[in-house]
């Protein structure tokens, strides 16, 4: 899933908001969005979209994704612990993102945006058979969101626009070679913020 669009967005918007009081544009009619505004994965562009509420009810019900546009979800579940180590991924903060043909993508924060890589579909499928919520998830739109490090134990089902956000954290946060403890702090509060949503 290409990132720089979504994630470029996302950080203009945020400095937008703390620059001016500008509102941010639905990206299908041009009409005002709130900050609390709903997303829409485009398929053909594989990116998400900032929406309208309007725009956003157009596609509301299109949860079988046969069109260009399908709505992100908004709910959240808290996970038991996951044990990510069969899918072969070496980093502790990272989200898996499950794709209608059966591939799935795994992709970790950097200073210069999302890294992508692809997961093994057998190995995922082993892991949803141990976990069966995974099952539940609606390709393309939902993520497994992973945060281990520094001992941290964090796995959740989220919608996709919040890996974006936390990958607009870590990218706005780091500092030097490692980060820095900035960059931690940011995203601890992310995940400390995080609340179930059905």
């Amino acid at each position: 899933m290409t990132t720089d669009g979504a994630l470029a967005r996302l950080i203009r918007s945020a400095a937008d908001r703390t620059a001016t009081s500008a509102a941010e544009l639905c990206e299908l009619c041009a009409a005002p969005v709130p900050d609390d505004h709903r997303h829409l994965y485009d398929g053909g562009d594989d990116e998400v979209r900032c929406v309208c509420r309007p725009c956003s009810v157009l596609f509301a019900d299109d949860a079988a994704g046969e069109g260009r546009y399908r709505l992100v979800p908004r709910r959240r579940v808290r996970l038991p612990r996951v044990d990510t180590a069969i899918l072969g991924v070496p980093v502790g903060l990272v989200f898996f993102v499950p794709r209608a043909d059966g591939t799935v993508t795994a992709q970790g924060p950097s200073p210069a945006g999302a890294m992508r890589w692809e997961v093994d579909a057998a190995s995922w499928q082993r892991l949803a058979a141990m976990c069966p919520q995974l099952a539940s998830m609606a390709p393309e739109v939902e993520a497994l969101l992973v945060n281990t490090v520094h001992g941290l134990d964090h796995h959740w089902i989220v919608p996709i626009d919040d890996c974006y956000r936390m990958v607009a954290v870590v990218r706005r946060e780091w500092r030097g070679l490692s980060g820095g403890g900035r960059v931690w702090r940011a995203v601890e509060g992310f995940f400390e913020d995080l609340t179930e949503r059905p």
